[in-house]
């Protein structure tokens, strides 16, 4: 089903098995179960679906707002009414 991911332990193939495999790995790569490929012990690489990958790049492009532009969408109040009231506080020194 489009736009539901699994949530199912990953299987682990060797390089020579998934090449052997190649037809069921990428069978349950699609069916949204991720395959890690280990090359001598080492985990390599993991196949995924299509569309998990079109998930996880288009999460990459949006954009990031620095932290000035975060701030300074907060909300300054309800609308009509007065802003929040920040409470002034004195600050002391850090003995470091």
């Amino acid at each position: 089903m489009p736009g539901t991911r699994r949530r199912t332990t990953p299987a682990r193939w060797t390089l020579q098995d998934a090449k052997n495999k190649l037809s069921a790995v990428v069978d349950a790569a699609a069916k949204g179960v991720p395959q890690i490929v280990t090359r001598r012990g080492v985990e390599t690489a993991v196949i995924i679906s299509y569309a998990e990958y079109e998930r996880l790049s288009a999460a990459r492009r949006r954009p990031t707002p620095s932290l000035a532009e975060y701030l300074l969408e907060m909300p300054s109040g309800p609308e009509g009414e007065e802003p929040i009231e920040r409470i002034d506080v004195e600050l002391r020194d850090a003995n470091l």
